[in-house]
Formats: structure tokens, C-alpha cells, sequence
């Protein structure tokens, strides 16, 4: 020992590195989770510990989107991953590829845990649902391309209600990146614009099959749709987040086919029967009015006009003369009323007052009607009937 070269601790750090590494290049560990914390970065560290002793984990961001539940201390789970050392500090930990939690199932867990956060949130309130136009003229569909899904929709659009226009918009619905392609299709439909509501549909399957239609951000753009979303997701006993959060949840994607359109059976009974209401109404109208015609062909005045026409020219021209009377008579109340007017206007004019002997005083223009308004040695302006004087005040 004593002969051999020191290693310096980046070294020895170095050699048990590899060690490790390569003596643990893959492993599962089950234990208890405690010191969780997600970072700024994304990166996910934590604590994996059992009764007796503990280690560090890491998961890197890029593998975080992965998970199906939200993990929190105290949760047992199992990770997957190696052993790697951390060199800085000399330190191992585990570098965990996946995650998963014991007891219920982990894509069972992460449904509940979604439900319940998205149903706190409000997004699968009734008050926000949209109704569905009665008589849509154009449909989005967004299922596979490949299996029967499409085409049994089409033959229940066929046979109910053909004259509607369905626009297609194939995506992947099962598997790696089937999020995605949903959700890049429910934009696509609501930036195309021209639709009455969209129709999200594939056939049933396991829990694992129909996971797309459970993940957020697939929840998410059927809220932030424009449009109305129809949930057509597997059998009738199957349920998914999309089913929640869509503005109508049909049991299958053919009987979304049936919800979402009228049947023209059902349309062309109302057409017969407006028909047939319509023309009793129409018969019945000319049945009235030739009623009406052969009552005015049996009248007096359809057989002797005139003598009804002289009767009624009389009659006018009582009104006439009763109108007459009546405008002369308020003419003449009228007339007596201004009369009246006038003469008491005339006895308050002041000049009559004057030519009666009254004078009016004015002191700078304005009317003196009292002694005392007026000073030794003020200059007053005299009004008589026939004209002005200017006077001075000698003596008060």
C-alpha cells in the first residue's frame, strides 16, 4: 500500500463510478418516497427509502411526461433505472427510467388523481357545457383511419341524416404520440372553422388502449375547443377524462353518429304532416270565404249599391255639418276669451296711468317708487303722458 501512487479523489470518485456502473446497469428497487421535489428544471429528486436505510433518485425532465400519477412522499412505488454516482459530491443515486406506484393500478391512480383535478378546476361543470345544433350542416370527425369506427359512422350518417357534410381528420388514437396527434387534431378542426361541432371517437378497448383520451393536455384542448365536442370513446361501460370534459358523452361512436344529427324518417313524417295540416288549413280558409261571398251575393247592398252609397253620403254629410257647428262654436268661446284678455291688458298699460295725471320718477334709469329713494340734489328724469322732463331735487 505504502508503494503505490496516492489517487486523487476525482480519480477514486472515477473508478467507483464505473464500478457501480457497471456492476448495477439495470435494476428495480421498491421502497418509500420522502424529500420529493420537483425542480425549476424539471428534473424530479427524491429520497427512496425502506425501514432501514435510504438512497437518492433522480428522473430527468425528458422522462418526467411519462409518469401517470403524481408521485408524493410517502408513496411506495417501484422505479426502474441504474445506479450512477454523482461525482461532485461522491454520492450514488439512482438514475430512474419509470415509475410506478404499488397497490391500485398506476394508470388507475392517475385517472382518479386527473378527475379529481380537473373536476376542482371546473372543467366538467354542466354550466359550461354547449348544446348541439339540431340541424348541423357540417360535422368534424377526428377517429383512426383504419378499423371499423369510421365506417359504421358514416353508414349511421348515411342512413339518418345524408344531406350533412362531414369533414375527416384522421389521427392516431392508441399508442406513443397518440396525445399529440389529438390534440394537434382538435386544432386543426377548430382553425378549418367551418364546422357545427366536432366528433372525437375510436372503438373500445383496455385502460391502456384508451389512455390517449385520459392524458391532460387532451382534456385541456377539448375545453379550450371553440367548437362543440362530442366523447365517442370506446364501449358503453368504458369512461375517459374526454367524456368529462366534452360538451356530450356518447356511449359509442355510432350512437354519436345518431345524437348528433337528426333522422330524415323523423324529418319527412313532420314534412307530411305540416303538408297535410297545411292543406286542411288552406281548405278550410276557402270553404270560410265562400261562405262569406255567397252571404254578400244574398245582401242588400250587393243588390242595391246605390240606395247604400246614398245612405252612407247622408250620413257623412250629418258629420260634416255636426263638425261645422262645433268648430264655430269653439271659434266664437275662443274669440269672447281673447276679447276679455285684451282688456285687462288694456287697463294695466301705463300710459293710459299717465295721460290720467300719474307721472313716473327715474333715478339713473331706474324707477323711484318711494320718497325715500330719493336725496337732496339728485338728479330724476320725469315721465308724463307726452313726453320727459329732467329735474333736480331741491328738497326731501
Amino acid at each position: 500500500m505504502a508503494d503505490q501512487a496516492p489517487l486523487t479523489v476525482s480519480a477514486l470518485t472515477l473508478r467507483i463510478k464505473q464500478s457501480l456502473e457497471k456492476g448495477f446497469p439495470s435494476l428495480a428497487v421498491v421502497g418509500e418516497l420522502s424529500n420529493f421535489k420537483q425542480h425549476t428544471s424539471g428534473h424530479l429528486y427524491f429520497t427512496l427509502k425502506d425501514e432501514s436505510s435510504q438512497i437518492s433518485g433522480v428522473m430527468w425532465r425528458s422522462r418526467v411526461p411519462a409518469l401517470k400519477f403524481r408521485p408524493q412522499d410517502g408513496m411506495k412505488v417501484i422505479v426502474t433505472g441504474r445506479l450512477s454516482v454523482y461525482e461532485v459530491r461522491g454520492t450514488y443515486q439512482i438514475d430512474v427510467s419509470t415509475m410506478r406506484p404499488l397497490g391500485a393500478g398506476d394508470l388507475q391512480l392517475a385517472f382518479e388523481e386527473l378527475k379529481n383535478k380537473l373536476a376542482a378546476e371546473g372543467l366538467f361543470a354542466e354550466e359550461r357545457k354547449r348544446p348541439l345544433p339540431e340541424y348541423p350542416e357540417r360535422i368534424g370527425i377526428i377517429t383512426s383511419p383504419t378499423g371499423a369506427v369510421l365506417h359504421d359512422m358514416l353508414h349511421v350518417f348515411k342512413e339518418r341524416f345524408p344531406a350533412v357534410a362531414l369533414v375527416f381528420r384522421p389521427a392516431r388514437v392508441q399508442g406513443a404520440g397518440a396525445a399529440e396527434d389529438i390534440v394537434a387534431s382538435l386544432a386543426d378542426l377548430n382553425a378549418y372553422g367551418k364546422l357545427d361541432l366536432i366528433i372525437l371517437a375510436r372503438g373500445g378497448g383496455s385502460l391502456e388502449d384508451l389512455w390517449p383520451f385520459n392524458e391532460e393536455r387532451v382534456a385541456r384542448a377539448i375545453a379550450a375547443s371553440k367548437l362543440p365536442v362530442v366523447s365517442a370513446v370506446g364501449h358503453e361501460v368504458d369512461y375517459t377524462i374526454a367524456d368529462f370534459v366534452a360538451d356530450l358523452r356518447a356511449p359509442t361512436p355510432t350512437a354519436a353518429a345518431s345524437l348528433v344529427v337528426p333522422d330524415k324518417k323523423a324529418i319527412l313524417e313532420i314534412l307530411r304532416n305540416s303538408g297535410y295540416t297545411m292543406r286542411q288549413a288552406i281548405a278550410s280558409r276557402i270553404t270560410m270565404n265562400r261562405k262569406h261571398i255567397l252571404h254578400l251575393l244574398k245582401s242588400y247592398s250587393f243588390h242595391r249599391p246605390m240606395d247604400l252609397l246614398r245612405r252612407h253620403s247622408q250620413h257623412v254629410d250629418e258629420l260634416s255639418r255636426t263638425m261645422m257647428t262645433a268648430m264655430t262654436h269653439r271659434h266664437e268661446l275662443a274669440a269672447a276669451h281673447l276679447k276679455g284678455v285684451e282688456e285687462r291688458l288694456s287697463a294695466l298699460n301705463p300710459v293710459l296711468v299717465l295721460k290720467r295725471g300719474y307721472t313716473i320718477v327715474r333715478k339713473e334709469g331706474a324707477i323711484v317708487g318711494l320718497r325715500s329713494g330719493l336725496r337732496k340734489a339728485d338728479a330724476v328724469e320725469i315721465e308724463f303722458a307726452d313726453g320727459r322732463a329732467r329735474s333736480t331735487i331741491l328738497d326731501v
